[in-house]
């Protein structure tokens, strides 16, 4: 039991390292999407959002979702060979996602203080309070949804807990922003805002995409429950959202790398139910919902979500919420326990939940502190105007 208890340490911690190496993914897919000179604040909102999450899942977050607090004595804390902590590590690495997903929606025009401050009351009270329903059976919802529909809202890696409710509550930040200054103008048109380094882009899609398998496979969080399948099923739905978004997005390079992050954020749900095939068509649908709808979202709606976050995350996290009871019956080849009412009724729970819980966190930053910069310091870039340097200077300056 003992070396049992030393293995998944080890196994989750390896686990929270990758996922936290997917930080730095959200860092240059976003850097590599915005303008050049909103780039050295891309670098610096997801370094920071994640330290202000770590001390709010920390003190706060945790204990919402499962109960749990570390202020004891360490001798407490070393129980298990720390397990709890290691716990800890992994699912904030989670937590500190929703940040990072709603900065790409909001980039290039939020004010810097009242992200951080949004970054900790969602990631202390919004985001444990769904996770802790979802994955700790906390105040009665899964119950009832058991009790209901037979079985239990299945999300095994996040879909819905983490990339629906990030995506979500990013598409109720960037409607309370407004779109960027000139995006949309008078006569109708649209004003195009090109990637600034489709290299930095893609270094980004390909972190994320390796850490993926740190964040779908370790979700096991016991190394006697790893699973093959969950890596196979994770590998199937990337490949399947990145060869749709190649056809469909007609070789644009920032739909094949946004592609099997669409097909990853679908899989994570049912991952460790589905047989490959229908992880393959999850992914693929993926893929095809983030191609048709970003477009929409920005030329139609006039929704400026700069890096399609509500498309990617929102919506692709929803479908996987709902795949994961369509491909995980067994009648598809899954390995069943689901059922399709559970998954539609968890994934609408979650998805209120952000919407509710986005409005209220960033109307009421805006209504307290404002929430966007000037348009002055829009005009001029996040990168000279907050933090006073540009990504590529063009002169040295005198001391």
């Amino acid at each position: 039991m003992e070396a049992a208890r030393h293995q998944d340490v080890l196994f989750v911690l390896l686990g929270a390292i990758m996922v936290l190496a997917m930080h730095a993914g959200f860092a240059f897919l976003e850097l590599g999407t915005v303008r050049g000179k909103n780039q050295v604040n891309a670098l610096v909102k997801i370094l920071a959002d994640f330290s202000m999450s770590t001390i709010a899942y920390f003190f706060v977050g945790y204990g919402v979702a499962y109960g749990t607090s570390f202020l004891t004595g360490a001798e407490g804390l070393v129980q298990g060979n720390g397990y709890e902590l290691t716990k800890f590590f992994f699912l904030l690495t989670f937590a500190a996602a929703i940040p990072a997903i709603v900065s790409g929606g909001i980039a290039e025009r939020a004010r810097f203080h009242p992200q951080l401050a949004a970054t900790a009351i969602l990631v202390g009270l919004v985001y444990p309070f769904f996770e802790g329903i979802a994955w700790n059976n906390r105040f009665g919802v899964q119950d009832w949804i058991t009790a209901t529909f037979g079985f239990a809202f299945h999300d095994f890696a996040g879909s819905v807990v983490v990339h629906a409710v990030g995506g979500w509550i990013g598409l109720m930040a960037v409607v309370l922003l407004g779109p960027r200054h000139g995006r949309y103008r008078k006569d109708g048109g649209v004003s195009s805002h090109p990637p600034s380094s489709i290299p930095f882009l893609a270094l980004g899609a390909w972190i994320l995409t390796v850490g993926w398998f740190g964040f779908n496979v370790m979700s096991a969080q016991a190394l006697d429950k790893i699973s093959g399948l969950v890596a196979v099923n994770s590998l199937m739905a990337m490949v399947g959202g990145t060869l749709v978004a190649l056809f469909l997005g007609r070789n644009d390079p920032g739909f094949v790398h946004n592609g099997p992050l669409a097909g990853l954020v679908a899989v994570c749900a049912g991952s460790d139910l589905m047989h490959p095939v229908g992880a393959l068509v999850t992914g693929a649908v993926a893929g095809g919902l983030f191609v048709g709808l970003f477009p929409i979202v920005q030329n139609r709606w006039r929704i400026d979500d700069v890096l399609g976050v509500w498309p990617l995350h929102g919506l692709c996290g929803a479908w996987g919420g709902i795949a994961a009871g369509i491909f995980g019956a067994k009648a598809l080849g899954g390995l069943g326990g689901v059922s399709i009412g559970a998954q539609l009724v968890g994934t609408v729970t979650g998805v209120l939940v952000a919407v509710v819980g986005g409005a209220l966190v960033y109307g009421g930053l805006k209504a307290l502190v404002g929430i966007r910069l000037d348009a002055e310091a829009e005009f001029e870039g996040a990168d000279l105007s907050i933090h006073k340097i540009s990504a590529t200077p063009e002169r040295e300056s005198s001391f």
